[in-house]
């Protein structure tokens, strides 16, 4: 048995396995760090960063996103702290970010965000008039967005396997999740035939190349091994796109931030070095006291069909 930062259980090894670039099928790397079973490596021939091994499949839903993923005593290794209790946070945060789906749709149509977690984003967007459909693989959170949005826009499963209809979506969003997909050129291409005409596609994900990337290093908190499968740059997630299908619009981290809670900070600050901790350590008399936070190391990247 093999143990894995952040998760409760160790892991059988045959459920780690070895894989190949996700985006050129290339196995030639370079490691750029180990951590426990884990690698962090740059494809040799179109420089992806990606995990290898990393957890297969089926221990990947099983194993990182139960109930411990959502409520997590090890949030800087997996997961959140209390997801639930930040819904103000998260709500804010999209709310925010309206103005990135404003600016490409001028009235509202049919929106689907894939891992849709509690709702959160489509709870924004409901408000805002669209229809909304999600898809959530966690049954650990799923109720929560069946309670927000109504059984029949909440849909279980991975996306591929979800029956839905083709050319019937405005806009597909996946929001911090196309890096814990084992497949993203295959889930994008999939997007491409749910797009109606003028439809579009918007992705958040980190940027490993980002100055706060370079900075941190090794304790750059996107660094979950288990769940963060593949780490994306502007170059790799504009090769992404065009494997998939698609031309970008616009990538920006101007609204790339999120707004947390001042325990966030001091929790996260641990992974930079325990005396950070304990500095910090005051802030827990108002942890749930928020601030809008961006270090510029997240991309918002819109994208339509080629050809469109």
């Amino acid at each position: 048995m093999i143990e894995v930062p952040g998760l409760a259980k160790r892991v059988s090894p045959e459920h780690l396995q070895d894989v190949a670039c996700g985006l050129c099928g290339a196995a030639e790397r370079e490691v750029r760090f180990s951590d426990g079973p884990f690698q962090v490596v740059r494809c040799s021939r179109c420089q992806l960063t990606y995990v290898t091994p990393r957890l297969a499949a089926g221990a990947l839903i099983a194993d990182v996103y139960d109930e411990g993923y959502w409520s997590s005593s090890a949030a800087k290794d997996r997961g959140y702290s209390d997801y639930r209790s930040d819904a103000p946070l998260y709500l804010a945060t999209y709310k925010k970010r309206l103005s990135v789906v404003r600016r490409h749709f001028a009235k509202p149509g049919r929106v689907l965000d894939v891992g849709c977690a509690a709702g959160y984003f489509l709870s924004v967007m409901k408000d805002e008039g669209w229809n909304v459909t999600d898809i959530e693989p966690s049954d650990a959170i799923r109720g929560q967005a069946i309670e927000r949005l109504g059984k029949n826009n909440v849909h279980a499963g991975l996306l591929q396997d979800v029956p839905l209809e083709p050319h019937s979506f405005d806009l597909v969003t996946f929001w911090d999740v196309i890096e814990h997909v084992p497949d993203p050129v295959a889930a994008l291409a999939h997007v491409r035939s749910l797009l109606r005409p003028g439809g579009k596609l918007l992705i958040e994900t980190q940027n490993v190349e980002s100055r706060a990337a370079k900075v941190l290093g090794k304790a750059w908190q996107h660094y979950k091994h288990a769940e963060h499968i593949y780490h994306f740059d502007p170059k790799t997630i504009r090769d992404l796109m065009d494997r998939a299908g698609f031309e970008i619009l616009e990538n920006s981290p101007r609204l790339g931030g999120k707004y947390v809670s001042l325990g966030f900070v001091a929790e996260r600050a641990a992974r930079l070095h325990p005396a950070l901790s304990f500095l910090l350590s005051p802030l827990k008399l108002v942890s749930r006291t928020s601030v809008y936070v961006n270090l510029f190391d997240e991309m918002i990247v819109v994208a339509a069909p080629k050809g469109a």
